[in-house]
């Protein structure tokens, strides 16, 4: 049926679909206002940390040198992380959130937070384990 026909045939809904319009289009109160900010919301890029670490941590305890190597899919990271004392190599996942990274070895129970910087080629913070505590940082190889 065709637009005519059915103006013809049902003339107040041509008015009722007519005031739908101007009553949904137009703003509460009938005054146009804009939204405007001074603040840019653009979605934060994502790091690239994907790929081979190299870097150094220092505890009471525990001191020494890792290599870190990473997988990253969006904010995930996962992979393995190579430790010098103790030594072993162990499963490592991880969080990228802007520039604040944590990661972790689950199996030794090895928590890392800190945050990255020089555009995603070096990194530093702090660890946690069940024995021993310290800082870490890092710089991709």
């Amino acid at each position: 049926m065709r637009a005519s026909s059915l103006r013809r045939r049902f003339p107040m809904l041509a008015v009722t679909l007519s005031v739908a319009v101007v009553v949904l289009g137009a703003p509460i109160g009938g005054v146009a206002t804009a939204k405007t900010s001074h603040h840019s919301h653009k979605p934060r890029a994502i790091l690239e940390l994907g790929g081979t670490w190299s870097g150094n941590y220092h505890g009471s305890r525990f001191s020494g040198s890792f290599t870190l190597n990473w997988t990253q899919t969006g904010t995930k990271l996962s992979g393995s992380l190579k430790l010098s004392d103790p030594s072993g190599t162990y499963n490592c996942t991880g969080t990228i959130n802007g520039s604040s990274i944590h990661f972790g070895a689950v199996s030794v129970g090895a928590n890392y937070t800190g945050s990255v910087s020089n555009k995603g080629r070096s990194m530093s913070g702090n660890w946690t384990s069940p024995v021993d505590s310290g800082s870490w940082s890092a710089s991709k190889s």
